[in-house]
This record gives C-alpha cells, sequence and structure tokens, in this order.
C-alpha cells in the first residue's frame, strides 16, 4: 500500500493519497488550504489516478481545495451531512470571519458531486476498503476513516481532528462539544488494536498503543475518567 502525506496550509492540515500501490487509483483525505499543488506533485510522482476525495470534517483547513482538486480529476467528494453545509459557508462554521489576509485565495463551494458518508458504511475504493465512523465532537460531522490490516501491513486509522499525537481536537468552536468528543474517543479509539497506524489531521504519525499509555485524554477515558481532563492543546482550527 502507497501513503503520500503531506502538510498543507496555514494550519499544516495533513492531507493524504492513499493507493494500492504507485500507477494505481488512489483516494485522497482531506485536500486542505493551498493542498491542491501537493496533490498535483504527489499524483505526478506516483503516477496516481484520483477515484474520489473524503473528508473527516468540513473545516476550511480540511476542505479549502476539495473543489479544485474534484475539478481537476473530475471525482466525487464525501461528506458527512451534518458538515456539509461548512463547504459553502465556512465562516458560519468557525464563528468568526476567516479573512482573505490569513486564507490567501480561497474557491469556497462544493465540487459537483458531493456524497454523503453514514457511522458504520464501508466505502471501497480505488480497490481499498475504509470503514467510516462517525465520530463527532471536534464537529457534529467529524468521521474517521479505518482500513483493516493487510498482509504485513499494520491497521492504519485515519483520524481527523478526533485524536492527535498526544492530544485531542480542540471543541471550542461552534459544534463543539468535549463531552461528545470524549465518548467518540471511546467507542471510536479504544476498541481498535494497539498496532494501529493514526494518521490524524494535524501532527506526527502515532498508534493507538502509543496514544493509550500516553495521551492523557485518552487514558482519562480508558480509566473512565474522562471529565477529569478538561481542555486540549488546539491545532489546526
Amino acid at each position: 500500500m502507497l501513503i503520500a502525506g503531506f502538510p498543507a496550509g496555514a494550519w499544516g492540515t495533513n492531507c493524504y493519497l492513499v493507493a494500492p500501490a504507485a500507477g494505481e487509483e488512489c483516494v485522497i483525505i482531506d485536500p486542505g488550504h493551498q493542498a491542491a499543488q501537493g496533490v498535483e506533485d504527489a499524483v505526478r510522482k506516483h503516477r496516481l489516478k484520483p477515484v474520489a476525495v473524503v473528508l473527516t470534517h468540513g473545516h476550511i483547513d480540511h476542505v479549502a481545495s476539495v473543489v479544485p482538486v474534484c475539478g481537476a480529476h473530475d471525482v466525487p467528494a464525501w461528506i458527512h451531512p451534518e458538515d456539509r453545509y461548512m463547504m459553502t459557508d465556512p465562516e458560519k462554521a468557525l464563528g468568526l470571519s476567516v479573512g482573505q489576509q490569513l486564507m490567501g485565495d480561497l474557491t469556497v463551494g462544493e465540487p459537483d458531486d458531493v456524497k454523503e458518508l453514514s457511522d458504520g458504511a464501508v466505502l471501497e475504493l480505488a480497490g481499498m476498503e475504509f470503514s467510516v465512523a462517525h465520530a463527532p465532537g471536534h464537529t457534529k460531522g467529524s468521521v474517521t476513516f479505518r482500513m483493516p490490516e493487510q498482509a504485513d501491513i499494520p491497521p492504519v486509522f485515519f483520524s481527523g481532528d478526533l485524536l492527535f499525537a498526544g492530544s485531542i481536537g480542540r471543541t471550542d468552536l461552534p459544534g463543539g462539544d468535549h463531552a461528545e468528543i470524549l465518548r467518540s474517543l471511546a467507542r471510536v479509539c479504544l476498541p481498535l488494536d494497539d498496532s494501529t497506524v493514526v494518521l490524524s489531521g494535524h501532527g506526527p504519525q502515532t498508534t493507538i498503543g502509543r496514544e493509550r499509555a500516553t495521551n492523557p485524554f485518552l487514558r482519562e477515558v480508558a480509566a473512565g475518567l474522562g471529565d477529569g481532563v478538561r481542555a486540549a492543546p488546539r491545532r489546526g482550527m
């Protein structure tokens, strides 16, 4: 399996291209702010053919390049229905004015083909399987994508802004809810095998085992004391 990832834009949002191997079809995850050129560079480098864009949630730092990327490759975008409005109204999603000085050139809107994600769905794209889990708390429509273990490759978990190395997503923006994100951590993350590789929306790669042992939020949730940890260090948007 090939996973090509890079941080993009003002918030260093991780964008991923996932394919069975170089020279094959691929899925693009979270083409955010200023990610379009990075996507094209990776497509050329690895000789990939995009077939879909999938989005962990609707914040502009994760979806800002969805229109140009989908348009360039004539592919659909998948997003949870509760976050779909954010593609056309990012300021409402943030509760503040985005501002062109901060965001730079921005194409707001939906691509031509939008498909909606649901909890428990299994997407079969580019010859690969992505299991969808609705994981609200950072936003109402946050989701994660899990790929099963393959031969000598451990399971891969695209956590979006639910779980980071050492932290979790912020919950102080519209639609955020601290208690809800703790419930999502318990339901979605705790059952995963320790070997599961976590590729998050911001920051470095980690594993479920490492986070179970060291992440204060996941440790508190596992101990049934989730309300004891209140504020996450802020990453992204």
